[in-house]
């Protein structure tokens, strides 16, 4: 059985291109905040979920995922709350980012893991769009407090990369990681 370590309608929708019988456990397990690169630090949330998980399901393939914004070297993750959203908006306007998955498979109880990262370019947002978008409620729950497949696809102005990375599960880098521990979904 596969199973996804992660309570993220987004992932599981994306999972779903990729496999239909799979089972969500999500992970509550504490995060890390820093490593030598932001890259290590996705790689390292999405370990520590996926290796949670596996101890209690032993003999199931497990997916751990993490996803983190990055700008000039700085990790942003969720807001607290709509002032921390509004701020992390107002300086992602007009600039590119990165946004970095960490992925995670443990099978066999082994854990291989891998990264993607997206380039997003947003155009400059007045702080009135970003106050609107906020109270919406949509960035609140998300990392660099934004969603591309929801009200902030208007404020993007191109990305370079897989789109489903920053939508939350880069699948063509998890079909890869799949396929190289024996899994062919």
């Amino acid at each position: 059985m596969i199973i996804l370590a992660s309570g993220s309608p987004r992932r599981q929708e994306l999972l779903k291109k990729l496999c239909n019988d799979f089972k969500i456990e999500v992970c509550n397990a504490a995060e890390i905040e820093n490593a030598a690169t932001p890259a290590e630090v996705a790689i390292k949330n999405a370990t520590i979920k996926a290796e949670t998980v596996a101890q209690k399901f032993l003999g199931d393939i497990v997916i751990g995922a993490d996803t983190i914004v990055v700008l000039n070297g700085k990790i942003f993750g969720k807001p607290h709350g709509e002032k921390g959203a509004f701020e992390m908006l107002k300086t992602l306007s007009g600039k590119k980012h990165e946004v970095i998955t960490g992925l995670a498979i443990c099978k066999d109880g082994k854990t291989f893991t891998t990264s993607e990262v997206t380039e997003v370019y947003f155009g400059e947002m007045t702080d009135e769009e970003i106050k609107t978008y906020v109270a919406t409620g949509e960035p609140l729950d998300k990392s660099g407090s934004y969603a591309l497949q929801g009200g902030a696809a208007k404020f993007i102005e191109k990305i370079n990369g897989d789109w489903a990375n920053v939508v939350g599960l880069p699948l063509h880098r998890l079909r890869i990681l799949a396929k190289s521990v024996g899994i062919n979904f």
